[in-house]
């Protein structure tokens, strides 16, 4: 390669007007100017998915310890947060961008929120009808 990074004993174009970049040298540019794109490094997607796992065993030994009630509400509401967020295992893969990673946590997120206003509605609607008769 010559020095501007063109194999040697080609044209410097290769096809685009002569100094114009290629396809490829754009692509390396973006990424190289945003690392985010290049996705989760293999250390750090290890981290993320121990820290859910971590999170669902947290929420257990909170439910069956002895000392408090009020821990054992927390590892309650902990076991339903950490089942949500155990959907996102499957995304803790190298090369994942943080961004599909959050993106696929506010679908869950909004997959709950829509799950729980139909079970509301039905319970206020189920209540209506059988104890309006």
């Amino acid at each position: 390669m010559n020095p501007r990074g063109y194999p040697r004993g080609e044209l410097q174009g290769a096809g685009t007007p002569a100094g114009d970049p290629t396809t490829e040298q754009l692509a390396g540019a973006e990424s190289s100017i945003d690392g985010a794109a290049q996705g989760m490094s293999a250390r750090s997607a290890m981290r993320v998915e121990f820290s859910i796992i971590g999170l669902g065993m947290l929420a257990l030994a909170l439910i069956f310890q002895p000392f408090s009630l009020a821990l054992f509400g927390v590892g309650c509401a902990l076991v339903v947060v950490a089942g949500l967020v155990n959907n996102l295992l499957p995304l803790c893969e190298p090369g994942v961008t943080v961004r599909s990673l959050v993106r696929g946590g506010l679908i869950i997120a909004g997959v709950f929120v829509a799950m729980l206003i139909v079970a509301l509605a039905s319970a206020y609607l189920y209540g209506l009808f059988f104890v309006g008769r």
